[in-house]
């Protein structure tokens, strides 16, 4: 029988794998960022409405835990209003790869913010996939300013990750995801009405965009977002941060089958997703042996 380490870790590459097809739900929906971020979050919070709902699970929390997960929502919502930007104006596979670098930033992020001792080997693996992100990199064509919103979206979601494996030692994964989406939710509401972006355009959506959107907002917001959380439990940031680096691998891959000519991958993608691939191994692996001697 699986330990409960062992299940939320191949729980979590699940959950990877659903965040990989995330970028190809982007990519086919025609609205810009930010209304699909908007979107996304608003029917996320409906479902899981329903789920707290049919559970009967109590919603009240302390004013400081709900201003700490309104905080956090609003990071999330800027991890994805980067994410999707910069899939908009490059393409999935460059964005995917920026967001290896996730790894990198939190292994400095968790023992700045919690006072840790850097570990040596998660810097050193977290060089490792920055060497990966270099090789898959190998991009032509002028893709500057989406390598920059992928970067600050791989910084934002290493943020949120060390942040939010606090929160599941004493609260609910499902309570602490209604109010984190709900938090974002408001956070882009004042922004989009401040711009006077609600308009009858703004909520005009085709069939094929609001059944993407079904899409992205149940199975790969709603039940993906709370499953993540929830592993936490189990898991460290660092080590839930590691292992999402395996999106780029299954999102690009998606995306050559899917979207074929525009999507092209290199010899040097290869070498580059195995690097990561093999980092990944060698984080569990260490924090296995070390578990063992402990």
């Amino acid at each position: 029988m699986l330990n409960d380490n062992a299940k939320s870790y191949l729980h979590l590459h699940l959950i990877v794998f659903i965040w990989g097809f995330t970028a190809i739900l982007g990519a086919l929906i025609t609205l810009d960022a930010m209304p699909l971020v908007w979107f996304r979050m608003l029917l996320a919070i409906v479902f899981i409405l329903g789920f707290i709902y049919w559970k009967k699970m109590p919603l009240k929390v302390s004013k400081k835990a709900l201003l700490q997960f309104i905080f956090a929502g609003i990071i999330i919502a800027l991890h994805w209003f980067t994410f999707f930007k910069a899939i908009k104006i490059s393409n999935v596979s460059v964005t995917l790869a920026c967001l290896s670098s996730g790894a990198f930033f939190a292994s400095f992020i968790e023992p700045i913010l919690f006072g840790k001792k850097i570990i040596w080997y998660e810097v050193l693996l977290g060089i490792l996939v920055i060497v990966g992100l270099y090789i898959i990199f190998n991009v032509k064509g002028n893709y500057f300013y989406g390598i920059v919103l992928a970067l600050t979206s791989a910084f934002l979601s290493a943020l949120f990750s060390v942040i939010n494996s606090k929160f599941v030692k004493t609260h609910d994964a499902t309570i602490i995801s209604f109010y984190e989406l709900s938090g974002g939710v408001v956070f882009f509401s004042i922004l989009l009405l401040f711009t006077n972006k609600f308009s009858v355009e703004f909520f005009s959506l085709t069939f094929h965009d609001l059944l993407y959107l079904l899409i992205l907002s149940s199975i790969c917001t709603a039940y993906a977002f709370i499953a993540s959380t929830a592993v936490m439990k189990h898991l460290s940031a660092y080590t839930v941060m590691l292992t999402i680096n395996l999106e780029p691998i299954y999102g690009i891959i998606l995306a050559v089958l899917i979207f074929d000519e525009k999507e092209k991958m290199s010899v040097g993608f290869y070498i580059g997703a195995l690097l990561i691939l093999v980092t990944v191994l060698l984080n569990v692996i260490i924090k296995t042996k070390l578990k063992k001697r402990r």
